[in-house]
Formats: structure tokens, sequence, C-alpha cells
């Protein structure tokens, strides 16, 4: 990140915060959650997200929704599997056009939730990282700070440690993260890389902590429960592994309605999303995470066998002469 960007996208947290505690205008101050949600790709923080945002419009809170990561795939279940042009690429055309980009260009809206992807460049045509800081320099220019939400909600890629994508923790851009894991190896590895990179910021003086976990997907082996307790991180919800969710998923169905078969999972996510404190998590070892599961299942066992100058060679080494010149002391 350059100097620049980095004096932009502080500024961008400063005036948020300021905002946070400002007049709606109506003579009440609205306090403004700004919460990142963290997980493995696939692990289904667009499904909790976009279910989670609809299930607080529901409830009469004013909620946007700002995809984060590359595939731009945050709101695609929200909008019934439609994608909608991304600030990143919207900037672009406009900027050719010599056009200013406006709210209506690249924020949507449905039922109440406000949505909008940020997006992120081509395969081998830029960083992601710093497309997310572009992102976020863009949204201050459209008046991010001056906004009136309860929740404002970040939908960001784990698997990546770039800076960018670590924005939120490192520069305070939000109260507090949400990791989103199950029941299996690498879904918790991102989630623990999360918990550390918290813990590292908060020994440096940062603010932001973790909420809790979202078990999706839950079969009821328990790695994932066990996963928080040894982090010290609240269980905000477990979403069950259902075949009857998953297809509904798959068809972009909103399922987290107040009246629907699964609305109370969300209704209560709602609730813990909205109460739980930010905590200071502890994260786990390599070992210590390898230990939440039997030794079968990661191989635990598996003793590591040195390779030998030798055995990359196919077994035939050369010793080759010293090149090196040594003069005798006199």
């Amino acid at each position: 990140m350059t100097q620049g960007q980095d004096k932009s996208v502080q500024a961008l947290v400063r005036n948020d915060i300021a905002a946070q505690g400002s007049d709606n205008g109506a003579g009440n101050a609205r306090q403004t959650q700004i919460i990142a949600i963290y997980g493995k790709g696939g692990i289904g923080k667009s499904f909790t997200l976009s279910n989670l945002s609809y299930m607080m419009a529901q409830q009469g809170k004013r909620v946007l929704l700002i995809g984060c990561d590359p595939k731009s795939d945050t709101t695609s279940l929200l909008f019934g599997g439609r994608s909608v042009p991304t600030i990143i690429e919207t900037s672009a055309r406009k900027k050719a056009a010599g056009e200013e980009v406006s709210i209506s260009d690249v924020c949507f809206k449905r039922d109440g939730v406000y949505a909008m992807e940020l997006g992120g460049p081509e395969v081998g045509r830029g960083c992601g990282g710093r497309g997310i800081i572009h992102g976020f320099e863009l949204l201050e220019k459209l008046g991010f700070h001056e906004w009136d939400f309860d929740y404002v909600l970040l939908d960001f890629l784990g698997d990546v440690v770039c800076g960018g994508f670590g924005l939120p923790i490192a520069r305070d851009m939000c109260q507090k993260v949400i990791v989103v894991g199950s029941n299996d190896l690498q879904s918790l590895y991102v989630a623990n890389n999360v918990c550390s990179a918290v813990d590292y910021f908060r020994k440096l003086g940062g603010n932001v902590g973790v909420a809790g976990i979202v078990i999706n997907k839950d079969d009821h082996t328990g790695e994932a429960q066990a996963f928080a307790a040894a982090a010290g991180i609240p269980i905000l919800a477990a979403i069950p592994a259902d075949e009857d969710i998953r297809r509904k998923s798959a068809a972009y169905e909103i399922i987290g309605r107040p009246d629907g078969q699964y609305g109370p999972i969300f209704s209560d996510l709602a609730q813990q999303v909205a109460d739980a404190p930010p905590v200071r998590p502890t994260p786990l070892s390599q070992e210590e995470l390898l230990g939440l599961f039997s030794s079968s299942a990661v191989g635990r066992d598996v003793v590591l066998d040195p390779a030998s100058a030798a055995d990359m060679r196919g077994g035939k080494l050369v010793v080759q002469p010293s090149l090196e010149v040594v003069y005798e002391s006199e």
C-alpha cells in the first residue's frame, strides 16, 4: 500500500467512526456496526450473509452488504443469481468515458437490503488486495462516512493474506469480525489465521475483536465446536448440513425469511451478531489445530522422512570439487 493509499483509507476510517455518533436527522443517533465476515472460499459466506442481511432487513434494520471477494458472488444469492456491476469495473468504464460513478451505478436493493460488490481484476491482470483498497477509496468519494445504516456487513475472502484483504482488521475499519467455518481442517485453518491476525493487531494497539464463528454445513462431528472453545470465541449459529438447504441455496433461494422453515436460525443469528462483543481470540498452533481431528483424518501419524541430495539426483550423487580458494595462514 502506498503512503497516499494508506492516508486515504485511514481518513475513511476516521470519518466513519465520527459519523457513527452523529445525528441521523431524526433526532436519534444511529450507532453503525461495521462487521467483517471471513472464511475459506466455498465455505458458505455468501449464503450466510445473504440470508442474514435479508433477515435483518425484515426485522426493520437498515443493512448494507458489501462484497469484498474478487469472485463478486456475495450478492448473487440475494439477487436470485444475477450479478451486479462491480465498483472496480464500473469505475474503469466511467473513467474511460470521462464520467463520474454514482451510487445508482453500483448499489442495488432488494426488500430493504442494500448491496454492492467491490469486484477484482481478471486473472493475471492485477492484485485483488489493491483492488479492495481502490474500492474503499471510491466508497469514500461516494460518501461512505455519511451513509445511515444500522449494519454494514463486509464479505472478505479468508484464504488470501495480502494487505488489502486484511484491511478491516489492520486499520480498525470494523468493530468486530465473524468467521464462517465447518468441521473440516481447511476451513478451520482459515478461521484460525483470521484469529491470529486479530490477535497480532491487538498487540499493536488495534481494537478489532472476533464476535464468534458461524458453523455452516454442521454434520455434528464437533471439530468446529472444539475450535471455538480452544480459541475462546462463541458459536453464533450452527447451520445444519441439510440437502434441502443445499438445493435451495444452489437455486439462489433466500431461506432466511421470518415465516420460513429456517427463519429461526437466521433470526437467532441476527440477534447474536448484534449483541456479541468483540473478544481477543487465542489462536491455535498448527499442532493444536491438527489435534482437533482424528489422526486418520489429518495424517498426524505420518513421520517426516528427510530427502537427501542423492535422492534428488535419482540416487547418483557426484561430488564436485570445491572451487573455494583456501589461503594458508602465514
